[in-house]
Formats: C-alpha cells, structure tokens, sequence
C-alpha cells in the first residue's frame, strides 16, 4: 500500500488457477472443511472505510464449497466457469456472469461442473457470524429431499 492508501493487485493467471499476487491463498482440504479442491482469496480485506470483505473462492473441475449455513448474507458474482449451486434445497445450474444472493439461515453449496473450473467474487460483511456445518440429523434431513439428495456433499 503507498501512502494514499492506494492498492492495485493485477490479475495473473497460474496454470488454470486464477490468482493476483501479493494476495495470499488458502487452499481447503476436503478433510477438515467439508470441500473438495477450493481455493480462497480475500481481494478487498474490510478496512475502516469499507466494512466488507470481498473473497474470491475458486473450485477446480468436480470441486466444491462445504456445505454450510450462517446468519449473514452473501452477494455472489460468478466470474468464470459453470457448475450449481444449492440454496435452501434447490439446485440452480450457474454460468460466468451470472449473480446469486445467498440469504441468511439456508443451507448452500457450490460446486464446479466436472468439466470446468467454477470462479466466484463474494461480497461479505466483515463483521459476520461463523458458518454452521450439518450435524448428522442436519444430513439425514436434507436427504430427505430428492432434489438435493445426489448433489449434496460433505
């Protein structure tokens, strides 16, 4: 950051992997995280004069987000690929471009079509409430539903 407070991270592209560098990546392990192949990027960390983080989450062919539901609301700009996304039991497919309004309380997924990486833009607040994981009863409940029952993945 120079002294206006001015920052600008070019865009690169690694490989498939969109990246801007001197931002850090966190990369998920399906193990502890209920998501497969997922990437993360805080583009626009909150600050005093935005209080909002915008994140960009990035999953490789066949991955996926965890499985997960929170209080706070996510405003989500698909940036490249296509793939689904699960919200409050619907599986809607999602292409580059297309926006998703994640509201509060509603169990949702992403995951990247086999053939595609899945890139999205995410637009939080920074003061937000930790996800929520399913519980047992939580899977043995959303199973129960025959739209979500094969997409669904933890």
């Amino acid at each position: 950051m120079n002294k206006t407070g001015i920052v600008i991270h070019r865009f690169a592209q690694d490989g498939e992997a969109f990246r801007w560098p001197g931002v850090d990546v966190k990369h998920y392990n399906a193990s502890g995280t209920q998501s497969q192949g997922m990437t993360k990027q805080i583009v626009f960390p909150a600050d005093a004069h935005l209080p909002a983080e915008v994140r960009y989450f990035e999953a490789e062919p066949g991955g996926y987000s965890a499985l997960e539901r929170h209080q706070h609301v996510h405003a989500v700009l698909i940036l490249r690929g296509h793939g689904s996304v699960m919200i409050d039991g619907a599986v809607h497919e999602i292409n580059a471009f297309d926006t998703v309004y994640i509201p509060p309380g509603v169990w949702h997924q992403f995951s990247a079509a086999a053939d595609s990486w899945l890139g999205f833009l995410c637009l939080v607040n920074c003061e937000r409430d930790r996800p929520s994981r399913p519980t047992e009863a939580d899977i043995e409940e959303l199973r129960r539903n025959p739209a979500i029952r094969d997409v669904i993945r933890w």
